[in-house]
C-alpha cells in the first residue's frame, strides 16, 4: 500500500539539491531573500492552501471552503493548476505540488527564490513586515489570530452566528485600509484583548507614523507623491476628520458601535468584536503588500527564474522543453497577466539602464556629440564589441583553462577560487571528480562572479536587444549630453566600450525594487517605446455601437487605464468623510471619483455591512454618470459617444431599506478627483 506521507517527504528530500543550488545562484547574481523552507503536498492540501491564501491554518469561516471548491474545480478540469504557493514570511514557506515533473519543481525552485527576495527587500512588504526583531513573522500571527478567534467562537456567551455575522461584515471591508501606511500606525491600543499586540500607549501615533516612513528609504517621488504632509495631518483625528480618513476599517473599530434590534439603539461592542475586527484588520495588511505589488513580484520572479532556468541550464538538456511548456504557460494566460506584464517592465527597466549607460559612454568620446552621433559611431561595431568574452559565454568544462588564465591576470569575472578548486578536481581523462571540486558540469556558474554572470546575460547582447541602440532618438541624446559637465573622456570608441558596467541593468532593477508599488512602476516605466514595442492598446464599451472597441494605442491612455486597475487594488476607493454627519452620529463615506462609476449594487450590500460595524445611520456619497434616451439615439444616429451627465448622489441604510437622496454640492466638491480621469474614449474610434 502506497503511503502517500513517505512519498511525500522522499520527493521533498530529492529537492534538497536544486534547493540549495537554487539558493547559492541566486545570491550569486545579487539576490537578498529570505530563508525558504520547502515543502511538497498533493492536490488537496494544495488546493485547501490556495483557499487560506498560503496559510495551513486561518480563522473559522465559511468563506475558505468555498474558495476550497472553487480552487477545486478549476484543479480538476485543467482550468488553472497551481505548481507552487509561497507566502511573505522569514522564513518563507514554499508548497510544491508534488504532480509537478522535476523541471516544474526546478522552476518553481528559482521562483521561489526571487519571490523570497522581493518579500525581503520590497519597502511595501516592510510595511507589514518591519515589526521589530520578529520581522514579519505572519504564520504564527495567523495562527493565533486563527486561535482567538475559534476561542471566541467557542465561547458559551458569545453566539457562533453572531462572530460569523462580524466576520462577513468585517471581510466585506477588508481592502479598505490604508495601504501606504504601516500596519500598527492607526491601531487603538485601549481596546480590551488586543493590547499585547499594538503599540507603547505613551507612543505618539503621529510619530509612529513618521518613522515607519522614514525607515522605508523610498525615494522621494513616492515620498512625496503617497505620505505628503496633508496625509500625515489627516491621521489621529477624531470622530469628525478634517482631511478624508482612507483606513475605513480602523475608524469603525475606534468609533464604531453595534445596533442592538431589541432597544433600537447603537451600544458599546463587546470585547471580543474588537478583538476580530483588529485580527482581521492585520491580516488584511499584510495582505496589502502583495496586493500592490503583484505586476512587480510576479516579473520579478520569472524574471530570474528565467536567467536561472534558460540562462544559466538549471533545466538540464532532457528538461529544458518541459520548462519552455511551463513558462510559455505562465507567459500566455490571457488577460492583463502579471507574469508577463511584470517580465516585459522589468526587461525594460534592466535595456533602459544598461542603454543609458552606453549612451553615456559614447557621447564622452572625443568628437561625438548628440548631432554626429549616429554618423560617428558604428553601432553593429559597438554591438559586436559588447558581446560577452567567449570564456566567460561557455564557462564550463571546456573553457576551463582560459579561465584560469583570466583569473590569474585577476579578472573580476572570475571566482579564482572555483577556478583552482576545480582543476584540482579534474581527472586524467579530462572528467572532473565532483566531490572533490565544483560541479561545473552540471552547473558551471559557480566559476564566474556576479560581474561575470552579468556579462554573460547582458541585455544589449541578446539577440532580441541588439538592435536598442539605433531606437535612441537625438532628442534623447541631447537629453543626456546636456549633463555631462566637467566629465573624463575617452580618446577611442573602444577605450569607452571597455569602461561599460555590464551590471549596469542589474544594479538598477535592484534599486527599482526597493521601492516602487505597482502603481508607481508602470507610471515611471511604462514609456512611449514600450507600449509601442508591446503593441498594447486601451478599449472602451461603446454606448453607441453597444460593444467594445478599440480606443487608443497612446502611450499615456494605456498607462492611465492600467492604473485604474492596480490603484487601490482595482477597487473604488472609499474614505471616511464625517463620523457625525448632520450632527446625528451618523457615518458618512466617500467614494473618490475618478471618472469611473461604482457599482451601485455591490455599494448597496457593502453599505449594509458597514452599518452592523458602524451600529447608526450609514451614507455613502458618490457620483454617477447619467444618459437620456434621447442622446443615445442622437449619437447613434451621428456614430459619436454619447455625453452623460454626472451627478451627484448619496446612499442611506439605516437597517431598513437603502435609500437614495440628492448629494449636497459641497460633498460632492469633496469626492470629485481633480485632473484624474480614466476614460480614454476617442472622438473617432481606431477599430
Amino acid at each position: 500500500m502506497r503511503d502517500e506521507r513517505v512519498e511525500a517527504k522522499r520527493e521533498a528530500d530529492s529537492l534538497d539539491e536544486p534547493a540549495e543550488e537554487a539558493r547559492e545562484l541566486a545570491k550569486r547574481l545579487g539576490l537578498d531573500p529570505y530563508p525558504v523552507r520547502y515543502w511538497v503536498v498533493g492536490h488537496d492540501e494544495m488546493n485547501e492552501l490556495i483557499a487560506y491564501g498560503g496559510f495551513q491554518r486561518r480563522y473559522p469561516h465559511w468563506r475558505w471552503g468555498m474558495n476550497y471548491e472553487r480552487q477545486r474545480k478549476k484543479d480538476r478540469h485543467g482550468l488553472g493548476k497551481a505548481f507552487e504557493i509561497v507566502n511573505n514570511d522569514d522564513p518563507s514557506h514554499a508548497f510544491l505540488q508534488e504532480s509537478n515533473s522535476i523541471a516544474d519543481q526546478k522552476a518553481v525552485i528559482t521562483h521561489v527564490e526571487a519571490h523570497a527576495d522581493f518579500f525581503a527587500n520590497n519597502g511595501w512588504f516592510g510595511l507589514y513586515a518591519d515589526r521589530g526583531e520578529g520581522g514579519p513573522n505572519a504564520a504564527a500571527r495567523l495562527e493565533r489570530n486563527a486561535d482567538r478567534i475559534a476561542a471566541i467562537a467557542d465561547r458559551p456567551d458569545v453566539d457562533r452566528d453572531e462572530v460569523e455575522r462580524l466576520v462577513d461584515a468585517v471581510s466585506a471591508l477588508e481592502d479598505t485600509i490604508d495601504q501606504h501606511s504601516p500596519v500598527d500606525a492607526a491601531r487603538s491600543v485601549e481596546d480590551p484583548g488586543v493590547a499585547e499586540d499594538v503599540n507603547d500607549p505613551d507612543e505618539d501615533p503621529l510619530a509612529a507614523v513618521e518613522e515607519r516612513i522614514a525607515e522605508l528609504d523610498l525615494s522621494e517621488e513616492v515620498r512625496r507623491d503617497v505620505f505628503d504632509d496633508e496625509w500625515l495631518d489627516a491621521h489621529g483625528e477624531g470622530v469628525e476628520p478634517e482631511e478624508p480618513r482612507p483606513d475605513v476599517l480602523a475608524f469603525l473599530r475606534d468609533h464604531g458601535k453595534r445596533y442592538d434590534p431589541e432597544s433600537g439603539k447603537a451600544v458599546d461592542r463587546e470585547p471580543w468584536e474588537t478583538t476580530v475586527i483588529d485580527a482581521i484588520r492585520e491580516e488584511a495588511y499584510y495582505f496589502a503588500g502583495q496586493k500592490t505589488t503583484k505586476v512587480m513580484n510576479e516579473g520579478w520572479a520569472t524574471y530570474w527564474e528565467s536567467v536561472m532556468m534558460g540562462g544559466e541550464g538549471f533545466a538540464g538538456p532532457d528538461e529544458f522543453l518541459t520548462y519552455a511548456d511551463h513558462m510559455a504557460r505562465v507567459l500566455g494566460s490571457p488577460g492583463i497577466n502579471p507574469y508577463k506584464l511584470g517580465f516585459e517592465l522589468w526587461t525594460h527597466v534592466e535595456l533602459r539602464a544598461a542603454r543609458r549607460d552606453v549612451i553615456d559612454r559614447l557621447l564622452r568620446v572625443e568628437g561625438v556629440t548628440a548631432e554626429n552621433f549616429h554618423a560617428r559611431i558604428d553601432l553593429d561595431e559597438v554591438a559586436e564589441a559588447l558581446e560577452p568574452h567567449p570564456a566567460i559565454a561557455g564557462a564550463g568544462p571546456a573553457t576551463l583553462d582560459e579561465l584560469a588564465e583570466l583569473a590569474a591576470d585577476g579578472d573580476p569575472r572570475v571566482d579564482a577560487e572555483a577556478v583552482d578548486r576545480a582543476l584540482s578536481a579534474r581527472t586524467d581523462d579530462g572528467g572532473f571528480d565532483p566531490d572533490a571540486g565544483p560541479d561545473i558540469e552540471h552547473y558551471p556558474w559557480k566559476l564566474l562572479t556576479r560581474e561575470g554572470l552579468a556579462e554573460r546575460h547582458y541585455v544589449l547582447s541578446r539577440p532580441e536587444h541588439r538592435g536598442a541602440l539605433r531606437d535612441i532618438s537625438r532628442e534623447t541624446l541631447t537629453e543626456r549630453a546636456r549633463y555631462m559637465f566637467d566629465v573624463d573622456r575617452y580618446a577611442t570608441v573602444d577605450e569607452a566600450l571597455a569602461d561599460v558596467d555590464r551590471t549596469a541593468g542589474w544594479d538598477r532593477m535592484l534599486e527599482v525594487r526597493e521601492s516602487h508599488n505597482d502603481v508607481t512602476f508602470i507610471d515611471a516605466f511604462l514609456t512611449d517605446e514600450f507600449v509601442r514595442e508591446g503593441n498594447y492598446f486601451t478599449y472602451e464599451y461603446s454606448r453607441a455601437a453597444e460593444e467594445h472597441r478599440v480606443a487608443s494605442v497612446d502611450a499615456d491612455d494605456v498607462r492611465r487605464k492600467l492604473l485604474l486597475q492596480f490603484t487601490n487594488f482595482g477597487k473604488p476607493t472609499v474614505v471616511v468623510l464625517d463620523g457625525n454627519f448632520r450632527n446625528r452620529g451618523e457615518l458618512l463615506l466617500g467614494h473618490r471619483f475618478n471618472g469611473v462609476a461604482i457599482d451601485e449594487e455591490s455599494a448597496k450590500e457593502t453599505l449594509k455591512r458597514v452599518f452592523e460595524l458602524w451600529g447608526r445611520p450609514v451614507n455613502l456619497a458618490t457620483i454617477r454618470v447619467e444618459y437620456s434616451d434621447e442622446a443615445i439615439r442622437r449619437a447613434k444616429r451621428r456614430g459619436t459617444e454619447p455625453e452623460g451627465e454626472e451627478v451627484g448622489v448619496r446612499f442611506q441604510y439605516d437597517g431598513g431599506e437603502v435609500t437614495e437622496h440628492d448629494l449636497d454640492p459641497e460633498i460632492r466638491e469633496r469626492i470629485a478627483a481633480d485632473e484624474v480621469d480614466y476614460d480614454t474614449k476617442p472622438d473617432d474610434w481606431l477599430a
